[in-house]
């Protein structure tokens, strides 16, 4: 099976329990760093009628953030490969009230259905470590970019502090694992997420490749100790 199909497979599959799980084993932290997130994204945004991308969205928890935060006639495309992890989403929308600024459509992340420079702000929350060619997924984020426009990457990470990092791997390694495998009846997708984690690039290796990709201005923070981390870039003027 290509792996992109089987990621689609794995997300459809615990959908019903992604969003419950993700805050039982973030401890809940991962609300505080999607909102760091949308603030950088929001931050000078040039425009009353904003139009911004997410990418990869699952279950719209980013994407709605956005929505509740952007002013009447700005506008959120939330995209990802999973139809279950969007009919959530589209549920959650609907009852927050964001129907009509948030439109959550199915597409692939390496191959967007929009066009060139659509787009004041693309973002990304945990979602490009699970793609199948990284660099693809980005080079597409650059196309549909508007010039000037900017890059806000939210992604799970390691810490770097060897003690830190050995008590992460236990966790992640293991307890994780079995508690998502427990409640989603699925141990083998709580096997995949966190090793896809530890397969990520550090982020030194990260922030070149957005550069090689087309990005300008790259940098980026840590949260929690490097548990995870934002990246931001932005597309030249001249591109």
């Amino acid at each position: 099976m290509p792996r992109k199909e089987g990621i689609r497979k794995l997300f459809d599959n615990i959908a019903p329990d992604y969003d419950r799980l993700n805050h039982i084993l973030s401890l809940d932290i991962d609300r505080i760093w999607r909102k760091k997130a949308i603030h950088e994204t929001l931050k000078d945004l040039p425009t009353d009628s904003a139009r911004i991308l997410d990418v990869a969205c699952g279950t719209g928890d980013f994407a709605i953030g956005l929505a509740k935060n952007l002013k009447s006639g700005s506008t959120v495309t939330g995209s990802d490969i999973s139809e279950g992890m969007l009919r959530i989403g589209r549920e959650k929308a609907e009852k927050a009230g964001m129907s009509a600024m948030l439109s959550l459509e199915l597409g692939d992340c390496e191959n967007l259905p929009y066009r060139d420079g659509l787009y004041d702000r693309v973002t990304a929350a945990f979602g490009v470590r699970n793609f199948e060619h990284l660099e693809t997924g980005l080079k597409e984020m650059l196309r549909v970019l508007k010039p000037g426009g900017k890059l806000v990457i939210l992604e799970l990470s390691v810490p770097e502090n060897r003690l830190l990092f050995a008590l992460y791997r236990l966790y992640f390694l293991h307890v994780l694992p079995a508690i998502g495998g427990a409640v989603s009846g699925n141990r083998g997708a709580y096997e995949y997420l966190p090793a896809s984690v530890l397969r990520f690039p550090k982020p030194e290796e990260f922030k070149k490749m957005l550069s090689s990709c087309g990005f300008s201005e790259v940098f980026h923070r840590s949260f929690t100790f490097g548990i995870c981390r934002m990246y931001v870039g932005t597309k030249g003027q001249n591109r």
